[in-house]
């Protein structure tokens, strides 16, 4: 017999239904009659029939034909939701979907699996389980750590040893001896009472990403959780149920406890739960409605779940990533500008970073050098001021190796290397080592070293956003170029990129407040016991929302940048630089007179976030090119491959444009 989840005002009801003939318009008021018989008020109706309402799919927020059949527009286990007209949304209220809906109805279940042991977990294979690119399986040798380290904990449990955390209380609580018979209740209250986080909640791709990240390290055999626990929770990854997990209420000091009690709290059955069939609903019915069921705690287990910096790490590794790709991108997109706004490429002469031995700032300018070099990809943009009589470009423009690139290059690689180490790390107080067959209490829960690191990478990558702002300036600016006001013609009648170019800048500004380190900061907590703390969870966060910014500035030169070569025309620049202005073009078109913006800007930063056809995409192959034919036997560097020290710098070849020697 079918049966949906049905939401009406606040609660979730399970509607079963037993003929196929049944209506969209019977399924409705089957709802309400159901909500209003647990109400004592009759949830303020007279009777069900005074009741109008619309029913929508949770998926997708489709309004369904109350006429229609349920057999016809509803899959079985399907969940809907019932909106009575006249009511006002309870601020509250979770919707059924989270932002960015378009994103989620896209959603195909992956058929590929990543094996984890707890060892071999990099950043970009937890940002592609984050995407939900695959599904997780554990290795047999992981498998059987777990299952040893499972028999430590019985044998306690069974010797009636006093041990912290499994027959004790927590924190202040530790010295209350706990009977075997409340074993399990204290798992259970220990997630619920931790599970007082606030805010949004984390995205379903953030979610994944800390899921998964909890896994890779309970694979490692160290936590006492049992297979058949870990196996469940990998059951929910593969099938995409996710907790409710608030942003907001984690210090980083033991571990993040809040955010990972709600994962365990939505694993258990309790609070909400999301997932691409069900939208937001209780965790119940949206594990029942995949065919699986609550895991039951078992001693030490609620401890195994919640104690770690799963949040701070799985949010890094995303801000790692996403730095990465940025940084590459905004070489690319200062290159054009340089280019537009007629600047020489002297400044990226191999000799002068050779001097300067730094192997992030020498990739930066070879980078440069592969996208401008006039004899390699001619540019008729360039021969047109070859003879100029200027000498030299802005800092911006010819410091580029030297300024923020350099630095996100070396924060990235440390930050990278770090992530790589925490996404393997173990992260419990009380860790059980079962080939000493004992349990041993420390501090590797603690978030201080991912804080820091987190504080480095957005204090590096937010120059790429000054730097940026400061270029869009000179396009913008006649006096600072041979560009029209604003990069729009009849000036005055249209404003242009005038207010883009003050987006940039407030996005700027924002990010020097979020660039103040968070993990200088501390708050003694849990009764003087986590005496300092290292606001780890705060530091990722803002690292991310500082990328984010980065990101939409950097949108807003490419655009700039681009127009900027309407008013060029028809003078051609490198063949890699068409090729990226073709990119633009095919998702935004010129600017020829004002029109609604915001949009092009989201569509070009867009062009930064996508893989597969993104600005790096593009240029990539003419960057790769270039250095076969000039440095054979070099290798591309990438933000998290390198680090400081010395490097043998190869001469590429080619002439340089520009402006008159400097003196």
């Amino acid at each position: 017999m079918p049966r949906y989840t049905v939401h009406v005002r606040g609660e979730w009801l399970a509607v079963p239904c037993r003929s196929c003939t049944n209506t969209i318009r019977w399924l409705g008021k089957e709802a309400v009659r159901r909500y209003m018989k647990n109400k004592p008020d009759n949830g303020g109706f007279a009777s069900v029939e005074e009741v109008k309402f619309y029913v929508r799919r949770c998926k997708g927020l489709g309004l369904l034909d109350l006429d229609d059949t349920v057999e016809d527009a509803l899959e079985d286990n399907e969940f809907v939701e019932v909106v009575i007209e006249g009511d006002i949304m309870s601020p509250d209220f979770i919707p059924s979907q989270p932002e960015g809906v378009h994103l989620y109805s896209k959603y195909r279940e992956p058929e590929q699996y990543i094996s984890l042991d707890g060892n071999s977990l990099t950043t970009e294979d937890l940002v592609n389980l984050g995407k939900g690119l695959y599904k997780i399986k554990l290795t047999p040798e992981a498998e059987t750590k777990v299952n040893q380290s499972r028999e430590v904990i019985e044998r306690i449990i069974k010797e009636q040893t006093i041990v912290y955390g499994i027959t004790t209380g927590f924190g202040k609580f530790a010295r209350t001896v706990i009977p075997n018979s409340k074993l399990r209740e204290l798992q259970v209250n220990l997630v619920r009472s931790h599970s007082a986080g606030v805010g949004k909640p984390l995205s379903p791709e953030r979610s994944r990403m800390l899921l998964a990240l909890r896994i890779n390290v309970l694979a490692k055999g160290y936590s006492g959780i049992s297979l058949e626990t870990l196996q469940q929770v990998i059951e929910a990854f593969n099938a995409s149920c996710l907790p409710y997990i608030p942003e907001k209420g984690t210090v980083g000091a033991s571990g993040d406890l809040a955010p990972l009690s709600h994962l365990a709290l939505g694993l258990i059955g309790e609070g909400k739960m999301w997932s691409p069939k069900s939208g937001w609903a209780d965790a119940k019915y949206v594990l029942e409605a995949h065919g699986l069921r609550p895991i039951t705690l078992k001693p030490k287990e609620g401890l195994a779940l919640i104690n770690g910096t799963q949040m701070i790490t799985s949010l890094g590794c995303e801000a790692v990533e996403r730095a990465g790709a940025i940084a590459r991108q905004a070489d690319i997109i200062a290159a054009l500008t340089l280019e537009v706004l007629k600047g020489t490429t002297r400044a990226f002469d191999t000799d002068i970073h050779a001097v300067r031995p730094h192997r992030g700032q020498a990739e930066v300018a070879f980078r440069f050098r592969s996208l401008l070099d006039s004899d390699h990809h001619p540019s008729e943009i360039a021969e047109s001021h070859r003879f100029c009589d200027r000498v030299q470009d802005a800092y911006t423009m010819r410091c580029c190796p030297q300024q923020g690139y350099m630095l996100v290059f070396t924060l990235a690689g440390f930050v990278g290397r770090s992530f790589c180490i925490a996404a393997k790390m173990v992260k419990w107080g009380k860790m059980v080592f079962a080939e000493r067959a004992e349990t041993i209490s420390g501090g590797n829960f603690h978030g201080e070293y991912p804080a820091k690191a987190l504080d480095y990478l957005a204090i590096g990558v937010h120059e790429l956003a000054a730097i940026s702002e400061r270029r869009i300036e000179r396009l913008c600016n006649p006096s600072l170029s041979e560009l029209p006001a604003f990069l729009v013609t009849e000036g005055g009648l249209n404003s242009g990129f005038m207010i883009a170019h003050c987006t940039a800048a407030a996005l700027v500004s924002e990010n020097k407040a979020l660039c103040h380190p968070s993990s200088v900061d501390s708050l003694s907590t849990s009764a003087a016991t986590e005496d300092h703390v290292s606001m780890g969870g705060w530091a990722a966060r803002k690292a991310l929302r500082v990328i984010e910014h980065v990101e939409q500035v950097l949108a807003i030169e490419l655009l700039a940048a681009c127009q900027g070569i309407e008013f060029l025309r028809p003078l051609k620049t490198t063949t890699p630089l068409e090729k990226v202005y073709d990119l633009v073009r095919s998702v935004v078109r010129p600017w020829m007179k004002d029109r609604f913006m915001a949009p092009d800007i989201e569509a070009a930063h867009r062009l930064l976030m996508e893989q597969k056809v993104s600005v790096w995409e593009v240029a990539e192959p003419y960057i790769e090119k270039y250095r076969r034919e000039h440095i054979p036997e070099s290798r591309p560097i990438s933000p998290t491959a390198f680090s400081l020290g010395s490097l043998e710098m190869n001469k590429g070849v080619g002439h340089d444009h520009g402006h008159q020697d400097e003196l």
